[in-house]
Order: structure tokens, then C-alpha cells, then sequence
């Protein structure tokens, strides 16, 4: 029951319930101490609600009848209008509190505090935006489902050390949030769109992308290169629907995120940079054969991006550990407490899940981190 919770009153029914459970407890005896403890309450606070208990029986807690006096210091309301009529003046209609305060100082006027002020402000709805610039818009998140490859791509670009400090490549990298495989990926001395935009061609032709049955979406975040011309006008001749993160929020685009730390942080990366730009094709070649055909995804419960991609094997590979595991357990049951490991998969992956019209919110099961 507790009473230690801020912020709400114990109800008079509840009290009356407690104190006589309590006292049929002492009775029957039992301390006051252990009595209380398994109530939830303090003893103090029993031997307040029993002050409490009125002629009818009712342990009703006065703080919520009994007539407060008006504090000495409150505002009267031609005080607040004054401090209204003050922040809608042409000359502070745009500053805040924290600015006409000290302006009002200096000219040798003193109405109230500043905290008197922006409680003044809350109270009459008038905090949420001052001044001449556009409010701010609330942009809602980019979500999307995958309920089968070369549904949803995410793509985005990261440097690459270069042979001295200061020089870098460029990596172009696009992937699948439905298997976490690496679909396209390029290395370039500079980022722009038109590498961009030959990228994707190159990667909607080998998925044979073409042939599915909806519209592949390409999410990214806001950089030049994801919103120039010649990229937009390739999604669009492709039938690709483009997707931006929202501004200056960088977890939008965390399964590209997540990939770029996993190339970083492989023991033969060169943290002190690639002599060629050949060298660093090369050792990103090297990266993707392993990553998609070798690399067990925790996201995916442990398959690699290329068994997930290919649906049917990766549900097999998933089967097969299944029966293995039943196999064993079937054995040497005494060595099973629980029930074998769980190797199922979910069927849709979201990307950046929110709440849906039934406020139910989409709890992505899989783990995006690598």
C-alpha cells in the first residue's frame, strides 16, 4: 500500500481498511513493526490515520477539507496583468524573462521575479513560443516495416583513413534491415550524389529489385549526397521511395550506424589509414564476403545475413538447431531445467518503431547492434 508515494492521497476507505488489518494482526500477535511492514506503511503513519478517525468511523485526512489562507505574497490579479501587459510590449515581445528582468533593472523598475514572471507566463499559456520565428515543427519518425528482403534499405557514408592525416576515402555502403546484408557498397576519394546514384542502379539491378511486388524504400539521413538532385532523380526513375531521417537526430539511421561501427571495429581495419584507394576497395571486399556469408547477426538470432536474405535457407538453418537442440535435451533431460534455446525469428523488422493509431507501441524483438 505505502504511503511513501508522492503525490497521491491515500483514500479515507483504504485507510480505515489498513488500520483494521493492522489491529486484528497486533491482536492475534504480531507487533505493531511487522504489522506495518507487510501493510507497506510506517507505524508513524498509523498512529496518524488513527488521529485521523472521526465520530463516524471515517479516517479522513484534513489536509484535503480544512480551508487554506491565501499566502501573503500571491500576486493579486492586477499583478499579473501588469507582468502580461509588460511581455506583450513590442519591446520584450520576443525576449523571454531571463532578458526583460535585468532590461526592467536597468531602468529602474522592479514588478516581480523572473520565476514569478515565467510562472505568470505558464499559468496564462503564453511560455510554449515567443517572438518573431516559426515555431517549431515536430517531425514525426520515419517508420517502415520489412516483412521480407529488398524491402527496406538503409544506406549511408563514413570515412576511411587515408594514407596521411587529413585524407580520406570515402565508403558507400547500403544494406538490408530485413537480413542486415551488405547490397551495395562502394569506395570513392569524395562523397556526391552521383556516386551515390550509381550505386543504388548498380545494387537495384543485382537484387533484381525490379521484381518485387512493392516499392522498395531507401531511408538515410540528410546529407547532401542522400538529397541531391541527380540521387532523387534516380529514386524516382527507379520507382524507390526516399527516406530521410529527421534533422539533427542521428539514431534514426542506427542499422547503418551500427554497421559502420562493426566495420571499424574489425582487428584488420587500419585505424592509421589505407595507403591506396585500392587498398581500401580491397580490404572492404574482404569485410563484405565475411560480414554477409560468415558473420552470425545477433539481430537475426545468430544466422548470417546471407542465410536471412535467402528466407527459405535461413528458416531451415533455424529448424535444423531446433531439432538438434530437442535431440540433446531428449538425451540427457536431467540436464535441462528449462526449455531448449529459442530459435525463432521474427517475421517483420521496423525500423525506428513508434506508437501505432491503438497507442500500442511496435516493440522491435531483434537487436539492431551487430
Amino acid at each position: 500500500m505505502g504511503d511513501g508515494k508522492r503525490g497521491r492521497m491515500i483514500s479515507p476507505s483504504d485507510r480505515s481498511k489498513a488500520v483494521e488489518l493492522i489491529d486484528e494482526a497486533v491482536d492475534n500477535g504480531a507487533t505493531l513493526a511487522a504489522a506495518c511492514r507487510e501493510a507497506g506503511i510506517n507505524p508513524r503513519t498509523y498512529n496518524r490515520w488513527n488521529t485521523l478517525k472521526t465520530e463516524s468511523g471515517d479516517y479522513i485526512d484534513r489536509r484535503t477539507t480544512c480551508k487554506r489562507p491565501v499566502p501573503k505574497n500571491k500576486l493579486t490579479e492586477l499583478e499579473e496583468r501588469r507582468i502580461l501587459n509588460i511581455v506583450h510590449a513590442p519591446k520584450y515581445s520576443s525576449l523571454p524573462p531571463s532578458q526583460i528582468v535585468p532590461m526592467l533593472a536597468d531602468e529602474g523598475t522592479y514588478i516581480a521575479s523572473e520565476s514569478t514572471f515565467y510562472r505568470v507566463l505558464h499559468k496564462y499559456q503564453e511560455q510554449h513560443h515567443r517572438g518573431r520565428s516559426a515555431e517549431p515543427i515536430k517531425r514525426p519518425i520515419s517508420t517502415h516495416e520489412a516483412s521480407g528482403p529488398n524491402q527496406v534499405y538503409v544506406w549511408d557514408i563514413t570515412y576511411l583513413n587515408g594514407p596521411i592525416k587529413g585524407r580520406h576515402y570515402y565508403l558507400y555502403m547500403i544494406s538490408d534491415i530485413f537480413s542486415r546484408k551488405i547490397v551495395g557498397w562502394e569506395v570513392w576519394q569524395e562523397e556526391s550524389a552521383e556516386h551515390a546514384s550509381e550505386l543504388i542502379k548498380k545494387t537495384v539491378l543485382a537484387e533484381k529489385v525490379a521484381y518485387n511486388k512493392q516499392p522498395l524504400v531507401l531511408h538515410s539521413d540528410n546529407g547532401s549526397p542522400m538529397k541531391g538532385a541527380t540521387m532523387l532523380e534516380t529514386l524516382y526513375a527507379l520507382g524507390i521511395t526516399p527516406s530521410n531521417s529527421r534533422p539533427r537526430v542521428s539514431n534514426d539511421n542506427a542499422y547503418a550506424e551500427s554497421l559502420f561501427k562493426t566495420v571499424k571495429y574489425r582487428p584488420d581495419y587500419q585505424p592509421k589509414g589505407f595507403v591506396t584507394l585500392e587498398a581500401a576497395r580491397e580490404w572492404v571486399l574482404q569485410f563484405v564476403t565475411w560480414y554477409n556469408n560468415e558473420h552470425r547477426h545477433s539481430g537475426i538470432n545468430f544466422l548470417t545475413p546471407a542465410q536471412r536474405h535467402s528466407t527459405d535457407h535461413g528458416i531451415s538453418v533455424l529448424q535444423k538447431r531446433i531439432k538438434l537442440y530437442e535431440e540433446a535435451k531428449s538425451k540427457n533431460p536431467e540436464r535441462w531445467s528449462r526449455d531448449t534455446r529459442d530459435w525463432s525469428i521474427s517475421d517483420t523488422v521496423y525500423l525506428n518503431p513508434e506508437k501505432v493509431d491503438d497507442n500500442k507501441e511496435i516493440i522491435e524483438e531483434e537487436k539492431i547492434s551487430s
